[in-house]
């Protein structure tokens, strides 16, 4: 380490920097139980929205009198709080995927409003394996049983809910990218330093008209007093396929795998094992997650299955302007997603 060099800014305080290994002790701290009330008032707005189109159900169409008001304290925690929750008991079993959806996307407009997931439209996304392999520069990982390694989504929050669990693996694991910052700047400032200048990271074959196949951000972005990153290894590795992507120095390298290796770390991390019925809503500014690999089932009716949403929340942070290449917009409420020619919003009910 070169101790002469001084981090590129201040540690960051508060409970946005938390330690895995500290948290877990507390679970009570970060999992809200749904009580019989709860239950009701998500049951009857689903009732009243059965048969809508899923994708334009919106928070006014799905009132939650009581409930919502501890999702707008819970929103509150997501963005400048610890980052992440667990609502624990949503009905899921036995239960038509239409209902899940419905009621899952009806609680996810109290936090955010969606966006597109992929090039193909969907504000309902399905995490299953499809049979796939990030061998393809096309595939992404969540259409696969490999592991996803720490990274970010491309929206202010993303949202889980497990509707069934796989045979072995799949933990969801959760790290405080303001963490990892923190002991990046105080072990080794020289390399830090290095995550605050562009990386190309591959768009995977999903491209906004006019622009390229990659994009260059750097991974951590301080502005407006806020320390956010963004970031996927995969991708930062796979955008090495285009010629004329920087090519990734042994600097580059050298803090890529500093910063994986306290994501990796047991102190800092958080693993979680999903119940069906399970929510976790997860702050990408300030949080980087990942899957297991795991072992599926063999009856396709008992594979793993989540469903995902990507939100744009309200009063969320300032992001800088670079993340315009990314998310589209930087306009707070309404940006992050992946928009392409001819992409059409829709909620499908089953993995495409």
């Amino acid at each position: 380490m070169a101790d002469h060099v001084s981090p590129p800014r201040p540690l960051v305080q508060g409970p946005s920097a938390w330690i895995g290994a500290e948290i877990a002790r507390r679970p009570e701290e970060w999992t809200y139980h749904l009580s019989a009330s709860d239950l009701a008032e998500i049951a009857a707005a689903t009732e009243a929205c059965r048969g809508r189109d899923i994708a334009q159900i919106t928070r006014a169409d799905f009132p939650l009198p009581t409930f919502g008001v501890v999702l707008n304290r819970l929103r509150d925690e997501l963005l400048n709080g610890r980052g992440f929750v667990l609502i624990r008991g949503l009905p899921v079993e036995g239960r038509p995927i239409a209902e899940s959806a419905t009621a899952y996307f009806g609680i996810g407009t109290h936090i955010g409003s969606a966006r597109s997931q992929n090039a193909k439209g969907h504000v309902l996304g399905h995490v299953r394996d499809l049979g796939l392999a990030t061998e393809d520069p096309n595939v992404r990982t969540y259409q696969t049983t490999e592991r996803q390694h720490f990274h970010t989504d491309s929206c202010d929050v993303v949202g889980l809910l497990c509707l069934k669990t796989s045979k072995e693996g799949g933990l969801s694991s959760l790290v405080s990218s303001n963490s990892i910052y923190n002991v990046m700047a105080e072990r080794h400032p020289d390399l830090v330093w290095r995550l605050f200048q562009p990386f190309a990271t591959d768009r995977r074959g999903e491209i906004p008209e006019g622009k390229k196949p990659w994009f260059d951000m750097p991974v951590f972005n301080d502005h407006a007093g806020y320390l956010s990153a963004i970031y996927s290894r995969t991708y930062v590795r796979s955008a090495q396929r285009f010629p004329e992507a920087r090519r990734l120095t042994e600097e580059d390298l050298a803090a890529l795998d500093c910063f994986d290796s306290l994501a990796e770390d047991k102190e800092l991390r958080l693993d979680i094992t999903f119940r069906p019925g399970d929510i976790q809503f997860v702050h990408n500014h300030t949080i980087l997650h990942d899957r297991t690999s795991f072992v599926d089932w063999p009856d396709p009716e008992r594979k793993r299955h989540l469903l995902r949403l990507w939100l744009a929340a309200p009063g969320a942070r300032p992001l800088p302007p670079v993340y315009a290449e990314r998310y589209g917009s930087i306009e707070i409420g309404d940006r992050g997603g992946i928009i392409c020619p001819g992409t059409k919003l829709h909620a499908p009910l089953e993995p495409v």
